[in-house]
């Protein structure tokens, strides 16, 4: 018996030859081929359940087949079991020959990451807060202060005592201000007022000041009461990192070289007891400003940075960024794979019927296209999401209704070209039917539009499905996506790796695709050596 072998025409040995000559494309197939086949073995690669476990003397395969936890710990529970606590039970490793041998990347797409098992850093944190000066003074009819409380920071010393001193001699008052103060003296009802005041010597001082609301009395008030609170710069305040013995990580801080060394002893004891017990705060004063300390020990919070054995990172739901990516490369490359495969199929059929008959069926389905992607598929996306709820099956179907349009227009145009050659009217006069014409001898010299457009057609579903699952219009949750890291990358923005990688291996597959889709149009490119004269 004769084996089975691929025969290729003259015409599609030179193509193929052609395109293996363009090394960019070519490596890049073979690279782009290599991902998904890997994407395909996600499961031996990530997985949070092991790939084998030898227990008493048997052999047990979680990965092809689910066992109950009764299975292993004979607690009668038939759930599914938590294989990596079973490992660390002492009843379990009780018998020396118990073994599990778990992937390379012990950690599933959907898994949430114990925050006991993130090597927590060393030392604590000290955050140096400064708090503004707070004041208040007390003003008579005629604007001059009577009463100073605590607000000697706001007016210029100038010897001399703030009672009997004009506040305008010291401040800019604005007419809403003035005209509150106004009001309060003609003993009116009035708003409470916070405005920013401009010093009159010091233009680059300002101070926010506030009047309380005011309701009329008996007799008009002989004096008004006006709070000063300072205004601080917004990249006030510093943090400095001590290690477990309490020095602080180089190079030293400005700020901590600035401290008094009484200040500095009552920071480390109190840094060293918060070490162990639960962070307060104490306020100090270095210089003029006045700070609030406040110790922060090192905790996880979700999402974390790439340590060991998450290598880049962790989400926000606290599950394994590595882990999501490639089981989201699987999902994108496979939705990508059909839905240009179903997409292709369909404009084909439609193509081909309009380009070999022509007349009124081309019209007639000329005319029904048109109608049919003038139509909103966000809109209907959306709508069929709400019914129906969303998921993969709907997204190839809301996309493969719209997706054939574009390859429908150059099968027509093909068919129209050939449907009047003379190898379509010997195979008529043979009495052959219109389907063995169309799809046997046709078909085949028309496929050239649907090879060269494919892997560009590949990259737009890719980039098309990253982008709804952004939108937060794609697959649902937890399923992983590229779009939804990138989502998550949005709401926390100083999350670099949530940015960087799903950035990165969007760029990597779609680019490997644009590549394809060169090489494999200059292959089948007629005049490859032509040139303008």
């Amino acid at each position: 018996m004769i084996p089975f072998r691929l025969q290729l025409n003259p015409i599609a040995r030179k193509r193929w030859a052609r395109f293996r000559a363009l090394r960019r494309a070519w490596f890049s197939a073979i690279a782009l081929v290599a991902l998904f086949l890997i994407s395909l073995c996600a499961e031996l690669i990530c997985n949070r359940d092991p790939l084998a476990v030898r227990y008493n003397e048997h052999w047990y395969f979680p990965i092809f087949r689910f066992h109950p936890e009764d299975r292993f710990t004979g607690n009668g529970r038939m759930t599914r079991p938590d294989y990596k606590r079973i490992a660390a039970d002492p009843a379990f490793q009780a018998n020396t020959h118990n073994r599990m041998f778990f992937a390379p990347i012990a950690f599933g797409p959907n898994e949430i990451i114990r925050s006991e098992s993130i090597p927590v850093p060393a030392g604590i944190s000290v955050l140096f807060t400064p708090l503004g000066h707070s004041g208040a003074i007390q003003i008579d009819t005629a604007g001059v202060i009577r009463r100073n409380l605590g607000a000697e920071a706001f007016f210029p010393s100038m010897g001399a005592p703030l009672e009997g001193q004009a506040l305008s001699d010291h401040w800019v008052l604005p007419p809403p201000f003035q005209e509150a103060i106004a009001a309060r003296l003609r003993n009116e009802e009035a708003p409470a007022l916070a405005l920013t005041l401009t010093q009159a010597r010091n233009t680059q001082r300002q101070a926010r000041v506030s009047l309380s609301t005011f309701q009329p009395r008996s007799a008009p008030p002989n004096g008004i009461r006006i709070t000063f609170d300072e205004i601080l710069p917004d990249a006030a305040a510093q943090e400095i990192r001590l290690d477990n013995v309490l020095n602080p990580v180089l190079p030293e801080p400005d700020l901590w070289l600035k401290c008094p060394a009484p200040t500095r002893a009552l920071l480390l004891d109190t840094a060293r007891k918060n070490l162990t017990e639960t962070p307060e705060s104490v306020d100090i004063e270095i210089g003029p400003t006045r700070y609030r300390v406040a110790f922060r020990k090192p905790e996880i919070r979700w999402p974390y940075p790439p340590v060991a054995n998450h290598w880049l990172g962790i989400d926000n739901a606290g599950r394994d960024v590595l882990a999501r990516l490639l089981y989201g490369l699987r999902i994108s490359l496979s939705f990508g794979l059909i839905l240009v495969g179903v997409a292709m199929f369909i404009g084909i059929f439609v193509g081909a019927i309009q380009g070999y008959y022509g007349g009124r069926i081309d019209l007639a389905g000329q005319r029904f296209i048109e109608i049919w992607s003038a139509l909103p598929f966000l809109y209907i996306m959306i709508l069929l999401g709400a019914v129906y709820g969303r998921g993969f099956i709907l997204l190839l179907v809301c996309y493969g209704l719209f997706n054939w349009i574009g390859i429908s227009y150059y099968l027509r145009a093909e068919f129209l070209r050939l449907r009047h050659q003379p190898f379509v009217d010997a195979a008529r006069v043979m009495g052959l039917k219109d389907r063995v014409i169309m799809f046997r001898h046709i078909l085949p010299n028309a496929l050239v539009p649907v090879i060269t457009f494919f892997p560009f057609s590949l990259v737009g579903a890719i980039g098309s499905l990253a982008a709804l699952d952004y939108l937060g219009f794609g697959l649902p949750p937890p399923t992983p996506s590229w779009g939804e890291l990138l989502q998550q990358a949005q709401q926390f923005r100083w999350a670099w790796w949530l940015i960087l990688y799903p950035s990165l291996a969007l760029f990597i597959v779609m680019l490997l695709g644009i590549f394809i889709g060169e090489g494999v149009r200059q292959a089948y490119d007629p005049h490859r050596r032509s040139h303008w004269e």
